[in-house]
């Protein structure tokens, strides 16, 4: 499983800057967002370039990379990160095992650290060790603002993402994205089994989705 969490101080960020494919790998484009550079990382891993390379080899050909921040994971577990010099306020990165977190206009430049060791010490599936790092991320300082929007994908051996929660505007959003994804991880195995063979699927109450 392949995924990554997001969240700012703006409106419907996961819309604009969480992208991943199964197989492939995740990527985030953020921080003066251009939402055409997630989906060319992947283009880039999916072609057999390792997600810092991949990073690098994006950097070099893109104008206005200046303004831009980029991270990626690919299916091997191998990370990219790039801040382009106009990133705005305090900005850091940081790379572990499998797993890499950035962000931008941050009270501390431990932040993304911060993140890393949450996820990596977090038990359970990947979209509970995201939202950890996401809260240590918050707990550590977070933004320089409030924050009001985060998201959540994930993806795995289907072709389309097995979760896609998102939480666009709200004065928690981190804690909303964390309900949700308790209501919808014990129901994440049947909405895959119902759409590859509805005739096995186990049936529960989802008004309009049978």
């Amino acid at each position: 499983m392949l995924g990554l969490a997001v969240s700012s101080s703006s409106p419907a960020v996961a819309a604009r800057c969480a992208y991943a494919r199964a197989g492939v790998g995740a990527a985030g484009s953020q921080n003066i967002t251009d939402p055409t550079l997630g989906p060319k990382l992947l283009d880039l891993m999916a072609m057999g370039l390792p997600a810092p390379d991949a990073v690098s080899a994006l950097a070099a050909a893109t104008p206005n990379i200046a303004y831009r921040q980029l991270t990626a994971v690919d299916s091997s577990g191998r990370t990219g990160a790039f801040s382009g010099e106009r990133t705005l306020g305090r900005h850091a990165a940081a790379h572990g095992d499998g797993a890499v977190a950035a962000g931008n206009m941050l009270k501390s430049t431990d932040v993304p650290a911060r993140m890393l060791a949450a996820f990596e010490s977090a038990a359970g599936a990947l979209g509970g060790r995201l939202i950890a790092a996401m809260q240590a991320g918050l707990d550590a300082g977070g933004e320089e603002g409030p924050v009001h929007s985060a998201g959540l994908l994930l993806v795995r051996d289907v072709t389309w993402p097995v979760a896609d929660l998102r939480v666009d505007w709200s004065d928690d959003p981190i804690q909303g994205l964390k309900q949700l994804w308790g209501i919808y991880e014990p129901q994440l195995e049947a909405y895959v089994t119902r759409a590859i063979d509805p005739t096995v699927a186990p049936s529960f109450g989802v008004p309009g989705d049978r």
